[in-house]
């Protein structure tokens, strides 16, 4: 496998994978999206918002217990991708189901609580997708590491929409859900192992 991770086609074929999605999704729109094209759309895209955001949470516990240091060069890509589905998810909403009416939209913000929650999960992203090159790394210093945390309250975020909106069929949010619990109680057992005895864990050791 590190042969492939350092590779210097890896990052393309990775981005060429993570836009399948998106092809998949734009091949459907030729043939047949069923009977409610918006709602397949705002589906697919934002279940893989939610995935994507998983999967860029998976890349730190999943390079210590396979021992594949060089994984972390994905965690940036993954997390823009998850920002990308998103950034299409909301313009399904606000393009083809509201149809640009800020009076409907704010009217589902603030009555339909899955929207609520949803578009708090999204605004969450932007601080991340903003700061994600490495001027931002270098300019915010150790609170890079501090406001990047906020991916979790994203990912919690996106997964509460996700349940609130399917209602009674909650098997795929609750798998979700099981994922990112372990996902956080990975990073919860780290900054443990990475706290000195007597003391707090060191600043951004739970990264």
């Amino acid at each position: 496998m590190r042969p492939f991770l350092q590779s210097r086609w890896s990052k393309p074929i990775v981005f060429t994978l993570s836009l399948l999605p998106l092809a998949f999704l734009a091949a459907s729109l030729l043939q047949d999206l069923g009977p409610n094209p918006i709602e397949t759309i705002t589906h697919t895209t934002g279940t893989w918002t939610l995935r994507f955001l998983l999967l860029t949470l998976s890349i730190t516990p999943l390079r210590r217990i396979l021992k594949q240091p060089d994984l972390i060069r994905f965690r940036r890509m993954l997390g823009l991708f998850a920002f990308f589905y998103g950034c299409l998810h909301l313009t399904t909403w606000v393009v083809l189901d509201k149809f640009f009416d800020p009076h409907e939209m704010l009217a589902d913000i603030t009555k339909r609580r899955f929207i609520t929650v949803g578009m708090l999960g999204f605004v969450l992203m932007l601080p991340l997708a903003i700061t994600s090159t490495e001027r931002w790394v270098r300019r915010l210093g150790k609170n890079w590491r501090r406001l990047h945390r906020l991916i979790y309250a994203s990912a919690l975020a996106g997964v509460i929409h996700y349940w609130w909106l399917v209602k009674s069929d909650i098997r795929l949010p609750l798998l979700y859900g099981v994922i990112l619990i372990v996902l956080l109680t990975l990073r919860r057992v780290r900054t443990r192992r990475s706290a000195p005895v007597g003391g707090k864990a060191p600043v951004g050791a739970a990264n």
